[in-house]
């Protein structure tokens, strides 16, 4: 597994990212975005697992090279994003994993956790090169979604004592979804918001995440 920070173009300009790659040298792209601290140690140790697994993990540097310090601002930094922005960055990662050369399968995956998570679904409405969706407990509020856009099978993943993000809007995504796309799949755990994020014991749920993680990996396998 070779691993480390690298650049690709978005829109004129460098994006950077991080980027594992599989001991095999080739494997399924995967798009891994953020919760809102930033690309932090946890998301890369996420990348890592998944490159264990076999895919070639990229996850961009959505705040360029900020980090939160506190939730205070962790929120300052999310809602600073410009999402027009945002969304061609998204398009471009997209893109450039889908053309990298250890990557083998014609789509990618985008996979995100709390904003990421939202941010998983813009990036399947404005790329039809990302071919499978994993949504974890996803929000952003200055995010809307073109529902009819996401073509992509969505696999969403969320948490009954969600604080951030309430069961009855979790339901409401995945009917809405449902309204567009026959290929969507719902899970709600009895966890907190965040329980896969085992950089965090206040809210980490062992069981839960081992459950989801599980999920996660039939689901992009099945569709990459």
């Amino acid at each position: 597994m070779q691993s480390g920070l690298i650049e690709f173009p978005v829109n004129g300009r460098k994006g950077k990212a991080y980027l594992s790659v599989p001991s095999a040298s080739k494997g399924a792209g995967l798009i891994v975005l953020q919760e809102w601290w930033g690309l932090v140690d946890h998301i890369k140790d996420v990348c890592e697992r998944f490159s264990k697994e076999g895919f070639v993990a990229m996850a961009p540097d959505l705040y360029q090279g900020a980090c939160a310090e506190g939730p205070d601002d962790a929120g300052r930094l999310m809602m600073s994003l410009k999402i027009e922005d945002t969304a061609k960055e998204l398009a471009s990662a997209a893109h450039f994993l889908a053309e990298h050369e250890a990557v083998t399968s014609k789509k990618v995956g985008a996979l995100g956790f709390c904003m990421g998570g939202q941010l998983a679904l813009l990036g399947a409405s404005v790329s039809d090169q990302i071919g499978a969706v994993v949504d974890f407990y996803g929000i952003h509020p200055n995010v809307k979604l073109n529902f009819e856009k996401i073509k992509a099978p969505v696999l969403g993943i969320f948490a009954k004592r969600d604080e951030f993000v309430p069961l009855e809007k979790a339901k409401e995504l995945e009917k809405a979804l449902k309204a567009h796309n026959s290929q969507v799949d719902f899970h709600f755990f009895d966890a907190d918001h965040a329980f896969f994020n085992d950089s965090r014991p206040e809210v980490y749920s062992a069981d839960s995440a081992k459950q989801a993680w599980e999920l996660s990996l039939k689901h992009l396998r099945s569709h990459l």
